[in-house]
This record gives C-alpha cells, structure tokens and sequence, in this order.
C-alpha cells in the first residue's frame, strides 16, 4: 500500500474538523451555542470557533426588528357589541439566550398575550369611545406587553391597531348617525348663511335709505335757498321800484285765477279783499286819464272872435283813457267770474256745491 494514502486521509479529516470548529455568524444574527446539550454561550456576528462534535448550534435569531400581524380578534364592547380589532406589533429580541430557553414560542406567546390584553383594555369601553381612543388602546396594550415580554428577551416597540370592524346592523346604524349629522351640519350651514344674507341685505336697504334721506335733504336746502334768493331779490325789486298800492293789487288779480287751478281743488274762498283791489285798479286807470287829460283855455271876453262860436265836443285822448279804464274794470270783473266758474265747476266734480263767500 502507497504511504501516501493514510497521509491523505488525515490531511481531509484535518480539514473537515477545522472547517466544522469554524462559525461565521452574519451580521445582526445570534447564534446559541450547547455542549452535550447545556447551553454554552452566544455566538457573536462574525468569526467564531467551536468544538466540533461537542458543541452545536441551537436556535439562530435575527437580531432586527420583526413585525407580527395578528388574525382579527373578537372582541366584547361595555355595551355588548362584538367587534373584530385587527393589530399589529413591532418587537425585537434583545437577549437570544432568554428568547431561546425562556419561552417556548414567543410568536405565540406574543400573540395570546395581547389578545387577552386587548380584550381587558376594550372591556371597559363602550363603542363610540373604542373607535376614539385608538391611542389610549395602543399605548395602554404596549405597556402591559413589554412589561410581560421583557423577561423573555423580547421588546414590544409599537403596537398598532389596524382595523376595528363592528357588525353590519352597528355599521348601518353609524352611516345613518352620520348621514344625520352631516344633514344637520348643512341645514345650519345654509341658515346661518341666510341669515348672514339678510342681514347685508337689510344693511344694505338701510345704507340705501341713509344716502337717499340725505340726497332728498341736500336737495330740499339747495331748492329754499333758491327760493329765498329768489323771494329776496323780488322783495329788493319791488323795494328798490317803490311799488304802489295800486301795482301790488294789480298783480293780486293776476295771481286770482291761479288759485283755482289744480285737480284737488273742491272749495275755494274768494277772500274780501278781491272788490277793494278792483276798485283800486279801476281807480288808478280813471286817475291816469284825468291826469293826461289837458285842461280847457277859455278865450278872453275882450277880444272879438273873428268867426262864430264853435262847440267843442270831448277830447278824445280822455276818450281814450276812460275807456281803458272801463275795460281793465271789465277785465278784472270777467277774472273774477271766471274763477267763480272754476270753483263751481270742480265743486260740481266732487259732489260738493261750494258757495264762495266775498266780503263788501
């Protein structure tokens, strides 16, 4: 036989037991390690020697944070309503040797520890607080998790609720509330925006009314004070003219039958004083024409008349002025017949036969 071939064999057998003593532990990884089946020690991530055929490698753990969906739980309300809550649990293993010897399967473990948890926790609420208090629950399941999982080698870093499904009938119920609420919500939306409407508006009329009133305002001080202006300068046109008694009751038969005028007019009072300015009026025409009458030359009885004697008729220029006279009297007496017709004729109208009264 070759001498060469047990030198062979021993150099394999050599290599196969370097390459069992020899442990490469990823990173982020634990491994525990047991001889003759007592746990020995922890293998740290990276190079690591063992005893090959006394010690093994137990459990390998990942060392990051793991997430754990939870299948939905049922779950009884104060108020007796089934709910399925749904969660879910970040954790990390934080001690391999107690995740290893401390508790079967933590998975498990994890799993009923927070479904009786959570049942204690919603235990003691009614619906509308459970669909509210999300973070109460979150915070109330975690504390009691990590305080239970610590011992195991286990942190609890977040639990989060992902859905809480009430029954159909309960559901229904809730759409409805809240279909209700909405409702309500727009019908005070839409009143309080009425009323915000109405309210512009009615400040806007009352603005409106303001600037209206005050225009109306302006304009009735712009027209008296043209009135006045105008009173005025006919007062210091009559003043500065040195009107008569006669001129001013001229213009008073003037202004007579204007009085009538008007569709309201059912009664008018002829005042007494209508036949003093007639006479006024007559007497100041029959006083211009004896004042432009000339005055009559009798002829002296010593000188001898050359002709016989001529009879001189009236003078026609005195004539002329009595005449107008009489005929502005005449005037002045139609003005005031016509007057009187008007008033009887609107007295008429009305149902009304009003009786004027003149004074003598």
């Amino acid at each position: 036989m070759d001498p060469a071939i047990p030198l062979i064999i021993i150099a394999v057998l050599l290599v196969a037991i370097a390459l069992a003593a020899i442990r490469i532990v990823p990173q982020a990884r634990a491994y525990n390690i047991e001889r003759f089946g007592r746990y020995i020690r922890t293998l740290d991530p990276g190079l690591n020697f063992i005893i090959p055929g006394v010690d093994r490698v137990n459990t390998k753990f990942d060392l990051r944070e793991q997430v754990f969906s939870s299948r939905p739980q049922p779950v009884i309300t104060e108020d007796n309503l089934v709910v399925n809550i749904d969660t879910v649990l970040y954790y990390q293993i934080t001690q391999p040797k107690a995740a290893a010897y401390e508790v079967a399967n933590y998975i498990q473990a994890i799993d009923q520890l927070t479904v009786t948890t959570l049942r204690n926790v919603i235990g003691s609420m009614d619906l509308e607080r459970t669909l509210t208090s999300r973070e109460e629950i979150n915070t109330r399941l975690r504390g009691v998790l990590d305080e239970t999982t610590g011992k195991w080698g286990i942190r609890i870093n977040r639990v989060e609720i992902k859905a809480i499904d009430p029954p159909p009938t309960i559901k229904e119920a809730m759409e409805k509330q809240m279909r209700a609420d909405r409702d309500k919500r727009a019908a005070i939306l839409h009143a309080e925006g009425e009323r915000q409407s109405r309210i512009l508006k009615a400040e806007g009329a009352r603005q409106q009314a303001i600037l209206e009133a005050q225009g109306d305002q302006q304009a009735a001080i712009l027209r008296a004070d043209g009135e006045a202006k105008a009173i005025e300068r006919v007062f210091q046109a009559v003043h500065a003219n040195n009107a008569d008694a006669k001129l001013l009751a001229y213009k008073y038969l003037e202004t007579l039958p204007s009085l009538a005028e008007g569709e309201g007019n059912t009664f008018w009072v002829i005042p007494g004083e209508l036949t003093e300015a007639v006479k006024n009026v007559s007497h100041a025409f029959a006083g211009e024409a004896a004042r432009s009458a000339p005055s009559t030359e009798k002829q002296p009885e010593d000188e001898p008349s050359d002709g016989p004697a001529q009879i001189t008729g009236p003078d026609p220029a005195q004539s002329s002025s009595a005449q107008a006279a009489a005929d502005a009297a005449e005037a002045a007496e139609k003005a005031v017949a016509d007057a009187r017709d008007d008033v009887r004729r609107a007295g008429a109208g009305m149902g009304q036969t009003p009786e004027p009264r003149q004074s003598e």
